[in-house]
């Protein structure tokens, strides 16, 4: 297991894969690296769901980091192409959360569940001892819908083309600029600084994937969460069998993520980018899909072709999963900067 970040793959296998319970026939989708969600089919339904830590940072404001936690439980069912229904919810909360403060929180819960057409069915909250930030609990959304319009995680083809939306690193960028504002602040023009915080509510893949799959025919999406652009498509390709290539200047790259990435001395295409949508689209649709992206005013180009081979190619390089995500260690390093320059 990795210090920091999620497990890799070969922990997966060992210590999880094999202890998942009772074999049922009612799972369609089960527990696999790498894949944002799961499905239970009953009768004419699929239900899809996937759980996430939830992730407060109270140094954004309490109302901005509500937002971001809420959309991440959200967005690993979207990319299954169905909208987002019910969520679950458990805080374990750290003992000097204010109560006002959990408001806030709560209050942004309710507003993003409420645009979404979500129900908040269950859930658990509590201020306990050994609780800290970001990490205060977990929730689990779930999407109920037809099983024929799930877009399921390894449904790549040979021939597919490959959809990317905004572009490298959006979630470091927005999070570390933000975070670590006033390191940057000097050391980098302020109109990238401003652009890198800008990144922020770039930071959900929900619309992106509904957009997509409602304009379709999608035949896979992914969120290029931990370990970024390459280790989302380097799991795609995976879950399918495929290969897949990709044209690394065909990819969109927001204002300020360069200059953000190359200060927090981060790899942008290997760093944690939630909001950035990846999927596989068949060629008759391609131009249907990215003209819905665009008419949404969401980035997008397509950048790559699904091969009958295997792994990531990068410009013509092959490219590995790159199996740790440099955003943890600079986050831990620029908090200990911080501390210091206090």
């Amino acid at each position: 297991m990795p210090e920091l970040g999620k497990v890799d793959r070969e922990f997966f296998d060992e210590y999880i894969y094999p202890h998942l319970g009772a074999d049922r026939e009612d799972v369609t989708l089960g527990p696999q690296h790498g894949v944002d969600f799961g499905v239970v089919e009953f009768e004419e339904t699929a239900v899809v769901m996937a759980t996430d830590p939830i992730f407060v940072m109270p140094s954004l404001g309490f109302e901005r980091a509500a937002w971001f936690a809420v959309h991440i439980l959200m967005s690993d069912v979207a990319v299954s192409g169905l909208a987002p229904t019910h969520l679950a919810v458990d805080f374990n909360l750290p003992p000097e959360i204010t109560d006002a403060e959990f408001a806030t929180v709560w209050e942004t819960f309710d507003r993003e569940a409420r645009a979404f057409d979500v129900a908040v069915t269950t859930g658990h909250t509590g201020r306990y001892e050994g609780c800290n930030y970001p990490m205060v609990g977990g929730g689990t959304a779930l999407a109920a819908g037809d099983p024929a319009d799930v877009v399921r995680p390894d449904g790549a083809r040979p021939g597919d083309r490959v959809v990317v939306t905004k572009g490298p690193a959006i979630e470091a960028t927005g999070l570390l600029a933000i975070q670590f504002e006033s390191l940057m602040r000097g050391e980098v023009p302020d109109d990238e600084a401003d652009a890198a915080m800008d990144r922020f509510y770039d930071m959900s893949p929900v619309e992106d994937a509904l957009a997509a799959a409602d304009a379709g025919p999608v035949t896979a999406m992914h969120d290029a969460t931990e370990c970024g652009i390459y280790g989302g498509l380097y799991e795609m390709a995976r879950a399918a069998g495929v290969g897949i290539e990709l044209d690394r200047d065909r990819v969109p790259v927001l204002p300020g993520v360069e200059a953000a990435c190359d200060f927090f001395g981060i790899d942008p295409w290997a760093s944690i980018s939630e909001g950035t949508l990846l999927a596989t689209v068949d060629p008759s649709g391609v131009e249907d899909v990215l003209a819905a992206l665009e008419d949404a005013d969401i980035p997008a180009a397509e950048a790559g072709e699904v091969t009958d081979g295997s792994g990531l190619v990068v410009d013509g390089e092959p490219t590995d999963h790159p199996g740790a995500d440099p955003f943890w260690a600079a986050m831990a390093e620029y908090m200990q900067k911080l501390d210091e320059s206090a």
